[in-house]
């Protein structure tokens, strides 16, 4: 009997790198508004190296990379950078099709709702309000509250602490299979491979399922539970 949902929330609930890849273009473009006499795509290919480097969070990657070409920070262009990435941003922050009337059937379902992410606490709570998500998830865990990342156990197992829910009760939904999927699998979650947010092209997912749309999760717990 499945009673907990445990959610990613990066490109399985939003288009994440499509949002990035807007909020980026338009930091670039604010910067060269303002004086930047460096080529875009150049410039969109330093941030993107940084962000291999220290990770898709790291919330100083303008200071590196200004740093990196012009050989100091001028804060004219820097302010200029961040308030464009914050536009870019907020504009191309959106869910992906039926997330809210999945949440919603999963709610009415008597189902517990959390999220596991690997992203810093803030910028997670941030991305949640703002998709107006905060309704529906009880319980977030990131780095910040276990010391580690995805695939380790330990999310997992905080999770189904908090709700005092076995393994065979919970189903685990996420794009990235090393982490998501894989790590649920460790403790005996139920996995779903959320086909339609994954870019690099996975073949076997070895997950119990896989699904195009978020919507097809609803089906797959109800049958789950009409067998138990």
């Amino acid at each position: 009997m499945i009673k907990l949902v445990i959610f990613d929330i990066d490109n399985t609930l939003l288009d994440f790198m499509k949002m990035k890849r807007f909020a980026v273009e338009s930091a670039v473009d604010s910067m060269i508004d303002v004086g930047l006499k460096v080529e875009k795509k150049k410039m969109i290919e330093e941030i993107y190296k940084q962000y291999w480097k220290e990770g898709i969070e790291d919330q100083q990657v303008f200071d590196k990379v200004l740093k990196n070409i012009l050989g100091q920070i001028d804060y004219k262009i820097l302010a200029a950078g961040i308030l464009g990435y914050r536009r870019g941003k907020e504009g191309a922050m959106v869910l992906y099709p039926h997330v809210k009337h999945t949440l919603i059937t999963l709610a009415k379902m008597g189902l517990e709702m959390a999220a596991i992410s690997d992203a810093p606490k803030l910028p997670v709570w941030m991305r949640i309000v703002a998709l107006e998500l905060h309704h529906y998830f009880s319980y977030v865990v990131t780095p910040d509250d276990t010391g580690v990342k995805k695939p380790s156990q330990k999310p997992f197992l905080t999770v189904l602490e908090h709700f005092n829910i076995k393994n065979n009760e919970a189903i685990m939904i996420g794009d990235w299979v090393e982490r998501d999927i894989e790590g649920a699998k460790q403790v005996g979650i139920k996995t779903v491979f959320a086909r339609y947010g994954n870019e690099s092209k996975v073949e076997d997912s070895g997950a119990d399922y896989e699904i195009e749309d978020i919507i097809e999760l609803i089906d797959i717990i109800k049958e789950l539970n009409k067998n138990n």
